[in-house]
């Protein structure tokens, strides 16, 4: 056997048992997962072909397999609107932080550490750490929340507490402090990325820009937000996958109650709660893969790379 033949014989054994396993649990389930999301199916198997019935309960509409309307998974893809606006707040956020501690401060790496340790932990712990900040007690058997704990110090004795999570009548209240978790817990991430890509901004251009006279904000439009934009964009894709697919922390926090049910939470709740609709959660997997797809789409196209 030749050099050309072993090098691609070589290369062939290296790319089979990834492939393999890439075809088995991704490309397999992905394909079965767009059959499924055509048919009445149950946890015991297949029972009907529904056609599109599935698509069109998911935005509202009526079919012959679900003759009443129901807004509900419309309602849960609305809720992801919050965990979206969250996610482009946060980049704006840690793109600005990024670039102050990329500038020579004092205890600089400290401050890096203190940011990046949220996202060491663990989202439960995250989960239950906000849910026991926000919490509301009844002031009998279920204590106030550490955050009404500290409000009712100021307010005095006639200060009852906010319902920040549980009210049924203020659901915006409730998506707005889950989305403050989340963005709490991912900032440091994209922190620690923006920073290690403004380092590695050669020093020449950032003299040369002295030369010119270029004040700060042209320094960073004109020099560091081109040079990181691929990291840019890259942040982006990922928060809003995130964004549309958000799941741990609203349901350990709230079970999805309140207002708070999210597409993912829902799509769960489908197929392994009381409905146990397979047939219906695959249609919200693959609603869900094709939001993200067009996200990353117009993403790549907004950030293309003109040079």
């Amino acid at each position: 056997m030749g050099y050309t033949a072993q090098k691609y014989m070589i290369t062939f054994l290296f790319l089979l048992i990834p492939c393999v396993l890439l075809i088995v649990f991704t490309l397999i389930p992905a394909v079965n997962m767009v059959i499924y999301s055509f048919q009445d199916r149950e946890m015991t198997g297949f029972k009907d072909w529904v056609g599109f019935d599935n698509y069109i309960r998911i935005f509202g509409g009526t079919s012959k397999t679900f003759p009443n309307a129901n807004m509900e998974y419309l309602t849960t893809l609305g809720n992801s609107l919050y965990y979206l606006v969250g996610s482009f707040l946060q980049q704006a956020l840690a793109l600005f932080v990024a670039t102050i501690l990329c500038s020579k401060i004092k205890l600089g790496g400290l401050f890096k550490g203190i940011l990046f340790f949220p996202y060491l932990m663990n989202g439960v712990a995250v989960a239950l750490i906000f849910k026991n900040l926000f919490g509301f007690g009844d002031g009998l058997t279920v204590p106030q929340g550490t955050l009404n704990s500290i409000l009712s110090l100021f307010a005095g004795d006639g200060f009852t507490g906010i319902k920040f999570l549980n009210d049924p009548n203020n659901p915006v209240m409730a998506n707005l402090c889950l989305v403050f978790a989340s963005v709490w817990r991912y900032i440091g991430f994209d922190i620690i990325m923006y920073i290690s890509a403004i380092q590695s901004i050669s020093p020449d251009v950032y003299e040369a820009a002295d030369l010119d006279g270029a004040n700060s904000w042209q320094r960073f439009w004109y020099i560091v937000f081109p040079s990181i934009s691929p990291i840019v964009s890259l942040q982006l894709i990922m928060a809003v996958k995130g964004a549309v697919s958000v799941y741990e922390i609203p349901f350990i926090v709230t079970g999805g109650a309140y207002g708070t049910m999210t597409f993912v939470i829902a799509a769960n709740n489908t197929a392994f709660g009381a409905m146990d609709a397979i047939g219906l959660a695959c249609a919200l997997s693959v609603v869900l893969l094709i939001i993200t797809v067009i996200v990353t789409v117009v993403q790549k196209l907004v950030f293309k790379d003109k040079r």
